[in-house]
């Protein structure tokens, strides 16, 4: 317990209140039951993440944490908060100013197919 359990890249194109261009790539990271916790390799995804960023000219990004259905919705909605300031402070670690990142958080409400998936940070990266 405690491990980050897989990272996935995905292309797509998405319309946010605080990017200036519809283009983005999302970077999602998903987390063990009840962890916050950021290991090597998501740690790793992340800063991968920052420097795409500073590549492509992004603009603001988007930071959007995720809870399971299991507990209470106030738990959820704290453990997804924490999920996403963890990687928050991980990719202003890795250099992206804090003035450039958005960050919110869903808790379970955003529920998709199974506990793991829904236990996750995305970081959508907008291309100008």
């Amino acid at each position: 317990m405690g491990k980050t359990l897989g990272i996935l890249i995905l292309s797509s194109l998405v319309a946010l209140p605080c990017v200036a261009s519809a283009e983005s790539r999302n970077v999602v990271i998903f987390f063990t039951k009840w962890s916050a916790r950021i290991d090597k390799p998501a740690a790793e995804a992340v800063r991968d993440a920052a420097g795409m960023a500073s590549k492509r000219g992004a603009g603001t990004l988007l930071v959007t944490g995720f809870a399971d259905t299991t507990g209470s919705p106030r738990a959820g909605a704290l453990l997804s908060a924490t999920r996403a300031q963890v990687v928050v402070d991980q990719l202003t670690a890795d250099g992206v100013p804090a003035a450039r990142i958005h960050q919110t958080s869903n808790g379970s409400t955003a529920f998709v197919g199974t506990s793991l998936e829904s236990r996750r940070v995305t970081i959508t990266i907008p291309f100008q």
